[in-house]
């Protein structure tokens, strides 16, 4: 079947890493541990940085910023997080040679500068991943995928608060934006 097989164009794809943070990564998530993918986050990182590929880290933060005021059946206030919540993963390693983007919302597009870094860059794809699947990855995504962005989705290096909710986004969402590869196959496409 056509486009089955990942060709990645070196010069024109950037590594977009979401909410691999302090605060989200001590969260029970399914399929894959946290631990495993930032594992596989890591070894995209360095691939990246080995083949001079820029790599954005994007994470959230709501201290000093204004909530939203909608009303819904369920929310995911948990009160006044650490100091540390919204840092990187120390793991991650990142560097004054990456590009951070701080959002106030699930998705890294809405009200900050993502795409236009990835514009003047001349990036046209995305590798994406981080947690969590059907927050964060997915509202980035779903942007990317209106701006016209091609996508590769790492599925390993990415998960959710529950197995299901992974499995459906990637299966019935992502599946339509993009390409679902696993870390390795990305690695060895690089």
């Amino acid at each position: 079947m056509a486009g089955n097989t990942l060709s990645i164009n070196r010069n024109s794809t950037a590594l977009v890493l979401i909410d691999l943070q302090k605060g989200i990564l001590g969260r029970d998530t399914r399929p894959y541990k946290a631990v495993d993918v930032l594992s596989n986050a890591v070894k995209l990182v360095r691939k990246f940085r080995e083949t001079k590929m820029p790599v954005f880290f994007v994470h959230v933060d709501f201290r000093n910023a204004v909530p939203l005021k909608v009303e819904s059946d369920s929310t995911m206030a948990g009160g006044n997080p650490p100091a540390d919540w919204a840092e990187f993963a120390d793991e991650l390693g990142v560097t004054s040679d990456d590009l951070v983007v701080t959002k106030r919302q699930w998705g890294a597009f809405y009200g900050t500068d993502l795409e236009q870094q990835l514009r003047r860059r001349k990036i046209d794809t995305i590798v994406l991943g981080g947690i969590a699947t059907t927050y964060g990855v997915e509202s980035t995504a779903r942007f990317a995928f209106e701006f016209g962005f091609n996508q590769i989705f790492a599925e390993d290096a990415m998960t959710d608060l529950a197995e299901e909710s992974h499995r459906v986004s990637v299966e019935f969402v992502l599946k339509r934006m993009g390409r679902v590869r696993k870390t390795e196959e990305i690695l060895s496409s690089l």
